[in-house]
């Protein structure tokens, strides 16, 4: 009977690793470059969070790469996707449309409205502050079953 019962508690002690291991497995942050990107095809469906710099070895650039790696689920949750753009010339579509200066970090609401203009990084947190304050992210929350 003992053998049975080691064999069940195993079994028990893997599905739980699985599940806390599932549970904590955060979705992967989607960054995706500006060259050749076309905004609108993001229209309704995705808040964008586009960071700009005249060079990937700006401190700025790369710290806002870190922040925002920090916590995707929270991003994620929110239907953020960030675009990178480090490469001054030739300017992109997006650089072209946006017109940053240095560093930059700009907010796209899904309705195509540019929500804010930061020259120096944020953290997650705050981003996700921000957005939680708009009138569509109030209604996304609303929709929600039991919201």
């Amino acid at each position: 009977m003992k053998p049975r019962m080691l064999v069940f508690a195993a079994i028990f002690a893997f599905a739980t690793a699985v599940a806390i291991l599932a549970a904590d497995a955060a979705p992967p942050l989607v960054i995706l470059p500006a060259d050749g990107l076309d905004l609108s095809q993001y229209l309704w469906k995705n808040r964008l969070i586009v960071v700009f710099a005249d060079t990937d070895a700006d401190p700025a650039f790369a710290e806002q790469l870190a922040l925002l790696a920090e916590d995707p689920a929270a991003l994620t949750e929110r239907d953020v996707l960030v675009v990178t753009d480090s490469l001054p010339q030739p300017p992109t579509a997006v650089r072209a449309k946006l017109r940053p200066h240095g560093f930059s970090l700009i907010w796209i609401d899904k309705d195509g409205a540019v929500r804010f203009r930061k020259a120096s990084p944020w953290t997650v947190r705050e981003l996700t502050q921000a957005i939680d304050k708009t009138p569509l992210r109030l209604q996304e929350l609303a929709d929600q079953p039991g919201g």
